[in-house]
């Protein structure tokens, strides 16, 4: 269906049903509980798993099936950023052109940039692609002021033409909305002891999710895909029966460049706030761990590693000393600080530490990412299930037949 076979049919129905589902999902513990600081189901949370995610599936067109390495998508991202605020402070507040800019500005930037990086390979195009995104950082704090707003950013003003809106006359700065609907309104459904929040802008950021989802799964079957995968396994030996890899790799390089300016156009609909900090290496960097992470070359795997990273951002960085010492308060006060003591450097501001030791982990033992573990796993009980049948087989077999 859809074009799809079964098995990536699945996938699809898989990742509707956790977007669709997600404010249940991240919301398993009771308000009141101490368990819920770990509940993960409020909009802003929510919206940025899902809007990382469209960029980590974007970065690993790239990245997953061509191999090469991008230290700079940070800069797309920003650019459609920029391009989407641009089209609330000149035309509307609607975020439809908004995102559409967004895509089509991180495109073309991708264009060039890529044209040009793509000259070399291996480490000489990562550093190309770092030197372009800090030179679009650097341009977008000093040089580019008029246009970016410098250290302060954007945003929408009362005195923004907005031509197609009309001037705002009631002394309010007006909302990101999609033909009306305001991106920030949210239904509050109460079950028991469970508050369940319902926010427009999460699912509309959702829905493009899903369609991004679906287009990365038509390019890893496609012809295409299994080129830019060809490229991957080895470009020189591609080279010498005549084919030209540059095209399809800009290609590559200008989709996953499209998907960062989507991401990018997304986060202006949720937050109409854009700071140059978004173009930033650490930006960069940051979609790298997330795409590694989950497993990259896998369909799945960037979106679990922007969820893990996302995650502990917002929820482990919350978790202080007090917090810490209301959980071990049961315990007798040495044996509280010393628990205290050992696990604090781990959490809130520490959080980064925790991150760095996962890395490390899955990097030397999950070479695949989290997707590599789930299916070890898998494998596991898969054969744990083989060996209890052959088990039973042996012993009917040895069973004296019946009289």
């Amino acid at each position: 269906m859809f074009g799809l076979n079964k098995k990536d049919f699945s996938l699809l129905l898989i990742v509707a049903g956790l977007l669709l589902f997600a404010p249940f999902l991240l919301n398993p513990f009771p308000e009141g509980s101490a368990m819920a600081q770990f509940n993960g189901g409020y909009p802003d949370l929510m919206q940025r798993l899902v809007i990382f995610g469209i960029f980590a599936v974007g970065f690993n067109i790239l990245f997953g099936l061509t191999g090469y390495l991008s230290f700079g998508h940070a800069a797309f991202l920003g650019v459609g950023s920029y391009a989407a605020i641009w089209m609330m402070k000149l035309l509307t507040m609607n975020v439809v052109p908004a995102i559409i800019m967004a895509v089509i500005f991180a495109g073309l930037f991708a264009l060039v940039v890529g044209y040009i990086s793509l000259r070399r390979s291996g480490i000489y195009f990562s550093i190309l692609t770092l030197a372009f995104a800090q030179m679009s950082y650097a341009l977008a704090y000093s040089v580019l002021t008029p246009i970016t707003g410098g250290e302060t950013g954007l945003q929408p003003k009362l005195a923004d033409p907005r031509l197609l809106d009309g001037a705002s006359d009631d002394g309010r700065i007006p909302q990101a909305n999609l033909f009306g609907l305001d991106m920030g309104a949210s239904y509050e459904m109460a079950v028991g002891p469970w508050l369940f929040t319902f926010n427009a802008g999460y699912y509309i950021a959702a829905a493009f999710m899903l369609l991004a989802f679906y287009i990365a799964i038509r390019i890893f079957r496609s012809p295409f895909g299994m080129m830019l995968r060809a490229i991957k396994s080895n470009q020189q030996r591609l080279n010498y029966t005549g084919l030209n890899a540059r095209p399809y790799t800009l290609a590559a390089f200008v989709i996953s460049g499209m998907y960062a300016g989507l991401a990018g156009g997304l986060l202006v609909a949720m937050d109409t706030q854009v700071g140059p900090e978004r173009m930033f290496w650490t930006a960069s960097g940051e979609v790298v761990l997330m795409t590694i992470l989950g497993g990259a070359g896998t369909l799945i795997g960037p979106v679990l590693g922007a969820g893990v990273i996302k995650y502990m951002e917002n929820i482990v960085s919350k978790i202080n000393s007090t917090i810490l010492h209301d959980w071990f308060a049961f315990l007798p006060d040495g044996i509280e600080d010393l628990l205290v003591t050992l696990i604090y450097p781990f959490v809130g501001k520490g959080w980064h530490l925790t991150l760095g030791i996962m890395f490390m982990l899955v990097v030397i033992f999950l070479p695949g990412g989290l997707v590599e573990g789930g299916q070890r796993i898998a494998r596991l009980f898969g054969r744990g299930k083989k060996d209890e049948a052959a088990a039973e087989t042996e012993a009917a077999k040895q069973q004296p037949p019946a009289e």
